[in-house]
């Protein structure tokens, strides 16, 4: 166990701070605070609760329990991903999750991993409260030349997306953890985007390194032997799925697109990668991907006329949730294609009241939501073959 004297030190040489500082705080001399750190006394007992208050550690922890913060603040964050929010489709974890983190914020004051766990969760909860997939199509608008353009006003008044813009900026700059400040900016790059603050989101971008100087490039240079292997295999996949998502991205930006088979041609080629890669339909975890992109391809098909290859797409879609399902549950999965055949990933639990992944797939459709694809929803669910679908899905 540390003394009270060099725990205070400890904790205020590891956040940066000075004895001034730390006087100021909690309202004593300098002098005094280093005769606290010398040994030569110790804090009035009335001020302890706001030295721990000032760094952000339970009172336990400032007397020398040591990882108690750690542990309680990872416990508070398990909490968090038992909810289980990206497989829950609906906001109603998003009360529970943040009444959580706050709580957890009252106990650690500043906390970064809680700060950005909080930002994380109200940035998703902007999503999925306002139920708007990106703002723009429905929400937004297109410009003369066909490109999409963000509905800025409203996701100014976002209110979970101005509390997520503030701790985000808060941690950029003030943050000592360089994966926090990492995951604050990929939060703030596309939260600015959305509230036409263009300038201010290319400034937090280039904070950034490039695409090669990334961990995932940059550990397939790290070693080699059957561990390069297995960073080679995961950045294919990796950059496998960011791509197609990037592909996308890319589409719906341009509506003139639409008025061809450009963007059917370009999401069959996506899925083609993952079979280039994953060539013995051992897709892992990357089902997941792999089921958004033909949802979203079915509904291009039968925009161009080809209504036995949406379905064809669709029953795609329902074999790779299938697949993913029986992933789920595991530890780990482990892939088998030459390509990938090092590659080992964790699996997480299923959440609390888990009824699998196919069922929701007819609410997902077509994942995707632009350009406006409301005229070709009423004529695919018009199709008897849709009903017989969704019977399929909840089997």
């Amino acid at each position: 166990m540390l003394k009270l004297s060099a725990k205070i030190k400890a904790l205020r040489l590891h956040d940066g701070r000075t004895q001034e500082e730390l006087a100021a705080a909690v309202g004593v001399t300098a002098q005094a605070v280093s005769r606290w750190e010398k040994d030569i006394c110790f804090p009035d007992l009335e001020l302890i609760p706001s030295i721990a208050n000032y760094f952000g550690v339970s009172i336990d922890e400032l007397f020398g329990y040591e990882n108690d913060r750690a542990r309680k603040v990872d416990a508070i964050i398990n909490q968090i991903d038992s909810v289980g929010i990206r497989a829950r489709g609906d906001g109603d974890w998003v009360d529970e999750c943040v009444s959580i983190l706050r709580e957890g914020l009252a106990e650690f004051p500043g906390n970064e991993k809680l700060l950005i766990t909080l930002a994380e969760t109200l940035w998703e909860a902007g999503w999925r409260r306002h139920g708007e997939f990106g703002g723009y199509g429905e929400y937004g608008g297109y410009d003369d030349e066909g490109y999409i353009l963000y509905c800025y006003d409203k996701d100014r008044k976002n209110a979970y997306w101005s509390e997520c813009a503030k701790i985000c900026e808060q941690l950029i700059e003030n943050c000592k953890d360089n994966s926090i400040f990492t995951r604050a900016v990929a939060i703030i790059v596309p939260l600015y985007r959305n509230y036409g603050d263009y300038e201010r989101a290319i400034s937090y971008a280039n904070r950034m390194p490039d695409l090669q100087k990334c961990r995932d490039h940059l550990l397939t240079e790290a070693t080699d032997g059957k561990r390069n292997a297995r960073y080679t295999g995961e950045f294919l996949l990796h950059t496998a799925r960011e791509f197609a998502e990037q592909l996308i991205y890319n589409l719906i930006s341009n509506r003139n697109l639409y008025e061809s088979d450009v963007p059917m041609k370009k999401v069959e080629g996506a899925i083609a990668i993952f079979d280039l890669i994953c060539d013995d339909g051992n897709y892992g975890l990357y089902n997941d991907m792999l089921i958004k992109l033909y949802l979203y391809l079915s509904r291009l098909q039968w925009e161009r006329g080809y209504h036995d290859e949406a379905f064809a797409s669709l029953d795609k879609a329902l074999f790779h949730a299938r697949e993913l399902e029986r992933i789920t549950g595991k530890t780990e999965h482990r892939y088998t294609a030459p390509l990938v055949s090092c590659v080992v990933d964790p699996v997480r639990p299923a959440p609390e009241g888990f009824d699998g992944i196919a069922r929701e797939l007819p609410d997902d459709w077509p994942f995707w939501h632009n350009p406006d694809y409301s005229e070709v929803e009423k004529e695919i669910k018009a199709d008897p073959r849709w009903n017989a679908w969704v019977r399929k899905t909840k089997e």
